[in-house]
């Protein structure tokens, strides 16, 4: 499962995040001819590497001629539809984010998202950012992404309707629910493009979460700050699944007076119950007489109903009840397309081993009855569906194809932010 991780430490702007994605190994050739799709007179990005802090970093600037449009979103929807490269998954996730922006600017200014307007946002470098970032998104093909809490800095900014606090009241809209972590600098360390981005393409909040690292991208701001490198920096990588840990009960009797009718009939039960797992064991008992011993895992909470069906049902004088340590692999319900019919199974991957699909043996014999085909066919037909989609998946990710439909926004930290009225 392929991964990524913002690293906020000076907060998030679309440049940054633009920087960090072509840094990162995102192709700015396919980047650029998504921006000039748009037709936007005059409009080129600069890309180069700088310095900041002592760490080597990409920076983006949109070079454009000078505007001064205040643009509504219908405005913006007709530059995104002027685009035959954007691919579907990239235009909607920019029109994600300018109405994400929208929305915080209708709740500000108590308007609606089709009558608000962009201000700074609306520029063209805040298009051609948003735009450029969904592209980046979408050919990165990472999911989830993962964020640390972000930080908005403080102090006082000129928007376009004057000086406002730190952050600005479209940022701190689109960052409701979002965690956020001081960090001591008089600066807006986040615009409303990043919170925007963030607020849109982020899953889920916290530290550096588990995962093999394969290429880390730098994204530079434009503000320099001391003692600190204003960087955004983007981890990229295959998500690292551990073992879970879990504590469950085992139950265990021996059964020599009961018939193998009524072991089956307390199985059903003990299944229909929650039981975890349910096991027979042929053993020796005293006297030399054949039995069976009878092993039941459950969760510790279920050990009280189960114990009350093994007494109740197979009428042994006695159980045993351990409380032990197991390791399982995590696991995913998923299905798969076969020339028979979807088949459902459990999706597990052992740390740094490729994932391995078991189809659910209910499927699989039900359509081998219907077909009139061996078991083990079913079962191959399913994996071999499985891998094949795995693989169609690998290289849709892997291969930068020519652009389909997308978009993005955001301000460098020395850009004002983006305010509708």
């Amino acid at each position: 499962m392929k991964i990524a991780y913002l690293e906020c430490s000076t907060g998030i702007s679309g440049d940054m995040t633009l920087g960090a994605l072509i840094d990162a190994g995102v192709s700015q050739q396919v980047i650029e001819a998504g921006i000039d799709s748009l037709k936007l007179e005059g409009v080129r990005l600069r890309v180069e590497k700088v310095i900041k802090g002592g760490f080597s970093a990409t920076a983006v600037t949109v070079e454009h001629p000078p505007q001064h449009a205040h643009r509504h979103l219908s405005d913006i929807r007709k530059i995104l539809e002027r685009s035959d490269q954007l691919t579907d998954a990239q235009h909607d996730i920019a029109m994600q984010i300018f109405q994400a922006i929208a929305l915080a600017e209708a709740a500000v200014h108590g308007s609606s998202i089709e009558k608000v307007h962009f201000h700074e946002v609306g520029a063209i470098d805040s298009i051609v950012d948003i735009v450029a970032a969904a592209i980046g998104f979408d050919l990165l093909g990472v999911d989830p992404i993962h964020c640390s809490p972000i930080p908005t800095g403080y102090g006082l900014i000129h928007i376009d309707h004057g000086i406002c606090p730190v952050p600005a009241p479209g940022t701190a809209e689109l960052l409701k629910g979002i965690p956020l972590q001081d960090v001591p600098v008089e600066a807006e360390l986040t615009t409303p493009t990043g919170a925007a981005i963030v607020k849109t393409m982020v899953d889920c909040f916290g530290r550096l979460p588990a995962m093999q690292i394969e290429q880390i991208g730098y994204g530079a701001g434009t503000k320099t700050f001391p003692q600190r490198a204003n960087l955004l920096r983007l981890f990229v990588g295959t998500k690292t699944i551990q073992p879970q840990h879990e504590t469950v009960s085992l139950l265990e009797t021996n059964l020599d007076d009961t018939t193998a009718e009524t072991i089956g009939f307390t199985r059903e039960l003990l299944e229909q119950s929650g039981a975890l797992d349910i096991y027979t064991t042929p053993i020796q008992m005293k006297k030399n007489r054949p039995a069976v011993q009878l092993s039941v895992l459950c969760k510790p909470e279920q050990t009280d109903a189960l114990r009350s069906i093994l007494f109740e049902q197979t009428g042994t004088l006695g159980i045993r009840i351990s409380t032990i340590e197991r390791t399982v692999l995590a696991r995913n319900i998923v299905s798969v397309d076969t020339v028979y019919g979807s088949i459902t199974g459990k999706l597990s991957q052992p740390t740094g081993k490729e994932p391995w699909f078991q189809p659910e043996f209910e499927d699989c014999a039900r359509i081998a009855k219907q077909q009139q085909l061996p078991l083990r066919e079913i079962y191959r037909t399913a994996q071999a569906a499985y891998i094949h989609t795995s693989q169609d998946q690998k290289a849709s990710t892997q291969s930068p194809s020519p652009i389909p439909q997308s978009s993005h926004h955001d301000h460098d930290h020395d850009h004002d932010h983006d305010h509708n009225s």
